[in-house]
């Protein structure tokens, strides 16, 4: 027991040692940015910023997460020139920067506005729609091009093999202007959406959607182009609780024929002839030129009777097993 005095002066010496020989500069203690939504170096350890740079650049789990972004509801890991929101401007900005000799900030405060990305802002953290399939898996869904959206904004009752003539160069600009002067309109992110709905970029036209959503979550025109969007990638089961919400929070002085035409094309796709059937009729009550409506109920009523019949009993069994 005399002993134990000198071991726990040998164990506080080691201690000790181990303190000194370790460089703390080497330590790189990391936090969340909640405004970038990105991980930064959150160290206090009183270093130049050369050398801080530097000790960064070297600890390759701090470079791995650095480089990973929060996006939506999902942490994405990306290369620097993904951060940007319009990449043709950063690399614009990137060149002339390379070219400025003294390595002074370059001006762009003159940049061409037309040059800027079309979108919405930031993607919203939530709606009350995000638990949908489809919504949620929005980051994988492939680009499927909408022509016949362009209905929308030339508001024409013309319909041509699905396709109407659009300046989407003059329609892109229009939108561009509108966001300049009002760029936290519901109405402006609904109009972007369908934009990129003709584009075809659905990722895109799916997060102004819930950026509208997220604002007014009872918009009946949004909740329809959103279930249109979702209908098109074949998500027939958010589809249709889309388009009966947005159906009941219709206001009653606007006419529900769009409504009931999704209903109808929906209601066919699933192979339920005789409700299909039910709401084109209502749709073409509501719009009786509506062409597609009219194709898609005559499509309907040449299947032989005996075919439909047996969906319905095909249906019926499917039940009464489940």
């Amino acid at each position: 027991m005399g002993d134990s005095p000198y071991l726990t002066c040998l164990v506080l010496y080691i201690f000790s040692f181990q303190i000194i020989v370790t460089n703390s500069r080497t330590s790189n203690i990391w936090k969340l940015d909640v405004e970038q939504s990105q991980i930064v170096d959150g160290s206090t350890v009183s270093q130049d910023d050369s050398e801080k740079s530097k000790l960064s650049e070297n600890d390759v789990a701090f470079n791995i997460l650095t480089s990973t972004v929060y996006y939506g509801n999902t942490w994405t890991k990306n290369s620097y020139e993904m951060f940007c929101t319009d990449c043709h401007a950063y690399d614009q900005q990137r060149v002339a920067s390379d070219n400025n000799e003294d390595g002074s900030q370059v001006d762009t405060s003159n940049t061409n506005t037309d040059d800027e990305y079309l979108d919405c802002g930031k993607a919203v953290n939530f709606t009350y729609y995000d638990n949908l399939v489809g919504v949620a898996r929005r980051h994988r869904h492939p680009n499927v091009p909408e022509p016949q959206v362009a209905l929308i904004f030339t508001k024409k009752k013309a319909y041509k093999n699905g396709v109407t003539e659009l300046d989407i160069n003059a329609l892109e600009k229009r939108l561009k202007k509108a966001k300049r002067e009002k760029p936290k309109s519901v109405q402006l992110y609904n109009q972007i959406g369908n934009f990129w709905r003709i584009k075809g970029d659905t990722r895109q036209s799916i997060e102004c959607f819930r950026r509208a959503l997220a604002v007014s979550p009872y918009n009946a025109e949004v909740l329809l182009n959103l279930a249109r969007v979702l209908f098109t990638l074949q998500y027939l089961d958010d589809a249709i609780y889309l388009t009966r919400r947005s159906l009941e929070v219709q206001p009653p002085d606007r006419s529900a024929w769009q409504q009931y035409f999704t209903l109808g094309e929906i209601f066919k796709a699933y192979g339920h002839y005789q409700e299909a059937a039910i709401h084109l009729r209502h749709a073409l009550d509501l719009r009786p030129d509506f062409e597609p409506a009219l194709i898609a109920l005559k499509d309907i009523e040449n299947i032989p009777e005996a075919t439909v019949h047996v969906y319905t009993l095909l249906i019926i069994i499917c039940l009464q097993r489940v």
